[in-house]
């Protein structure tokens, strides 16, 4: 328990560092320097107002300085960080595992939220993500599947998992991209963005190919409900609304990192 709170805690240090990206990647902005300024009057933000949570309450949502509206989302990144983080480690323990999992959730919340937000899943998480799958497949070896069928006299763990995050990687990147194409010269417009393809590479890197397909017909399933739910409750065009479907990818993808065991337990048992 004690590691799950100092995860907690972490995580909300880490969610404050994700808010800068998501303000500043989109707006080609550094995250390095300067240090963290109000958007509205470009006042620097003193530390004593910025940390996690905290600042947000004492300061009832506003500047200190302009009194503009501080952005709900800049807590509600820091304590979702927190919480999948604590989460992480509480249900795997401090191990790689759960390293592993904190990094994927800290992405997935960057990418959810730029998506939501800008409608642009960053490069920096999104292929940096795929380079990050590709290290932990070394470090915490997946478990084998097609792998297995397409090396058969490969015995070593690690290369195995290397194999299997490419897979992961390379098929689903490159089935999402096609269906993208086809709807494309189908319909005269883009129905899904290149981000989206990339981050879909950067789920097969962390999770294998089974992971990353299970993830891709649970957020197909969500957005598919969610998106007609909130078209016909807010009486938008369905012909021009861009669905955010990287935040239900991310979600899905959260879920499914978590659970994928379970539920292909609980399927096989039904299916018996």
């Amino acid at each position: 328990m004690t590691e799950a709170i100092l995860a907690f805690f972490a995580g909300l240090l880490i969610g404050s560092f994700l808010n800068v990206c998501i303000y500043r990647l989109p707006r080609d902005l550094s995250v390095v320097g300067p240090r963290s300024f109000c958007p509205a009057c470009e006042k620097t933000i003193a530390w004593y107002d910025n940390i996690p949570l905290a600042s947000f309450v004492f300061l009832r949502g506003r500047c200190r300085y302009c009194q503009a509206p501080i952005p709900v989302r800049y807590p509600l990144v820091e304590l979702a960080t927190g919480l999948l983080f604590s989460w992480c480690v509480f249900s795997r323990g401090a191990s790689l595992p759960a390293l592993k999992l904190c990094v994927l959730s800290a992405i997935l919340v960057t990418l959810v939220a730029s998506d939501i937000e800008e409608r642009i899943l960053p490069d920096e998480f999104t292929l940096g993500g795929v380079l990050a799958g590709f290290a932990f497949a070394w470090a915490a070896p997946l478990s084998p599947a097609l792998s297995l069928l397409l090396a058969p006299s490969v015995r070593d763990a690690r290369l195995l998992s290397l194999i299997e995050a490419a897979l992961g990687a390379g098929v689903t990147a490159g089935a999402i991209w096609l269906v993208a194409k086809i709807y494309f010269l189908l319909r005269r417009r883009e129905g899904m963005g290149f981000g989206d393809v990339k981050m879909v590479a950067m789920i097969g890197a962390f999770l294998g190919l089974q992971g990353a397909l299970l993830a891709l017909i649970v957020s197909s399933l969500a957005g598919g409900v969610g998106g007609l739910i909130f078209i016909l409750v807010t009486g938008k065009q369905a012909s021009t609304y861009q669905l955010p479907f990287g935040a239900f990818l991310g979600v899905s993808t959260f879920v499914i990192a978590v659970f994928g065991d379970s539920l292909l337990r609980w399927y096989g048992a039904l299916a018996q």
